[in-house]
């Protein structure tokens, strides 16, 4: 039995064929070490490879997808310390998208910046997970991330579609306490692989979990049948996060959100009338004040 958004998916872009089943993800990867002269590059080339395999070999779900049905992700990994030939620190960036019906426009469902990756790793040792187990840092943390862009993804076509692949990140959070490890406990920052699920799960986030459904499969997904309606139900889900800014004023998620939305936003409501675009601007500039110049732009 396909999940709600495998169907919504094959039925808003024609999906039916079934001859091929593919891999979850579609995991593009970068590893980078511009400032590491004590290791050797086939290290980082062997690392790439290993994070690319892990990612897109892996049967993240019980769902089937086919090929072309593979969410689009980018990892990047910026090595900054080499502390040993096997123990490195580094800076992680995630994203992820997918497509808006009758269009060729790829729209994001997952962003982060993590800053606080600590790892080892030797070549020719598989990098191996458990969902039951805390067994090391790297597997940990990029199995972390592919629920979170399964989550955000699934979240996209049914409300709170997600929560099945959350809550598996959660686990990976509970299983890593003991660890010593930065960015799995409730005291390691509001930018934190705890916080980020840890709220994204909260009833107060609640409306930016109804926003990204909402968002993409009545508003996006929208706009080429009814333009207007789609550019409403849009203003209408961004308005109705101010809910949260009152209660986590800046939170990470929320900055998240809006650093893979704001430019989105701009090009959507530029053009709308200017009663409609005011309607958003207030809110906008309250709830995403670091984008202030951005919103500025689209009143004109």
């Amino acid at each position: 039995m396909k999940s709600l958004r495998n169907l919504l998916a094959m039925a808003a872009f024609g999906i039916f064929a079934t001859s091929s089943w593919a891999q979850e993800l579609n995991c593009e990867v970068s590893v980078m070490a511009p400032q590491i002269n004590n290791v050797e590059r086939s290290v980082f080339e062997s690392l790439e490879s290993d994070i690319r395999d892990f990612m897109n070999t892996r049967k993240w779900t019980n769902d089937f997808f086919e090929f072309d049905e593979r969410i689009d992700c980018f990892l990047q990994l910026t090595i900054s310390e080499a502390v040993t030939q096997t123990q490195f620190r580094a800076q992680m960036q995630i994203q992820a998208s997918r497509p808006i019906y009758n269009s060729d426009y790829r729209t994001s469902t997952f962003s982060a910046n993590d800053q606080d990756v600590e790892f080892n790793y030797a070549p020719n040792i598989m990098i191996n997970f458990s969902l039951d187990q805390y067994r090391d840092n790297l597997s940990s943390i990029l199995a972390y991330y592919a629920y979170m862009i399964l989550a955000s993804d699934y979240d996209s076509f049914s409300l709170e579609g997600g929560t099945e692949y959350f809550q598996k990140s959660q686990q990976i959070v509970a299983n890593a306490q003991n660890s010593g490890m930065k960015g799995w406990k409730s005291g390691d920052g509001p930018k934190s692989r705890y916080a980020l699920v840890d709220n994204i799960m909260s009833q107060s986030f609640k409306p930016l979990r109804k926003c990204m459904y909402r968002y993409h499969r009545h508003g996006f997904d929208k706009l080429y049948d009814d333009p207007e309606a789609a550019r409403k139900e849009i203003a209408d889900q961004l308005i109705a996060l101010r809910s949260i800014h009152k209660i986590k004023p800046a939170s990470y998620n929320m900055q998240l959100f809006f650093l893979a939305k704001s430019d989105e936003v701009v090009d959507l409501f530029s053009p709308a009338p200017k009663e409609e675009r005011l309607r958003i601007y207030s809110i906008l500039v309250e709830i995403d004040p670091g984008n202030i110049t951005k919103y500025d732009k689209m009143m004109g």
